[in-house]
């Protein structure tokens, strides 16, 4: 049974990994694709914490955008990475503690920020980093939060092969 559970859940785990490099990398975004590298990065770029996400905050606010755009951009954000704190852990064991996870997927968003940005298929935006990190550390707390329970109250940093 346990060998049909890691079975589907590596086979979700290509499935969402696909889906999650075509929404990335394949869904038209590049604006200013004949623009030279520098100037592409000057202009989609933003290295300012919170300016994207105050920004649409405020706009469903005060109304001043169509609602779908800014809750598309910030849950979707937030909900883009949120299987990989889940996936991550159970894959790799020794992302099963937060630092070392939050290590991992630093450099993962960031690469995958970088790379958005080189290819023009996105932005380089720091809003975007902190709502994929938020989404994969909810992620990693549900990962926790599944395994705490599975545990029967031991502690959360005891070994998953206890059981």
């Amino acid at each position: 049974m346990k060998r049909i559970l890691n079975t589907v859940i590596g086979v979700s785990f290509l499935f969402y990994l696909f889906a999650l490099v075509v929404l990335l990398f394949f869904i038209s975004r590049g604006y200013w694709a004949e623009m030279p590298l520098l100037e592409y990065i000057k202009r989609s770029s933003n290295f300012v914490p919170f300016k994207t996400i105050n920004a649409y905050i405020m706009a469903i606010s005060n109304g001043s955008m169509n609602l779908i755009i800014p809750i598309k951009n910030l849950a979707g954000n937030i909900i883009a990475f949120l299987p990989m704190g889940l996936y991550l852990p159970f894959f790799l064991r020794k992302l099963t503690k937060f630092p070392a996870f939050a290590i991992a997927i630093t450099v993962m968003i960031l690469s995958v920020e970088i790379v958005q940005v080189i290819t023009r298929r996105g932005s380089l935006d720091i809003d975007d980093f902190i709502l994929n990190f938020i989404g994969a550390a909810m992620g990693f707390g549900i990962w926790k939060t599944a395994n705490v329970l599975k545990l029967y109250g031991r502690k959360p940093n005891s070994s998953i092969n206890n059981s």
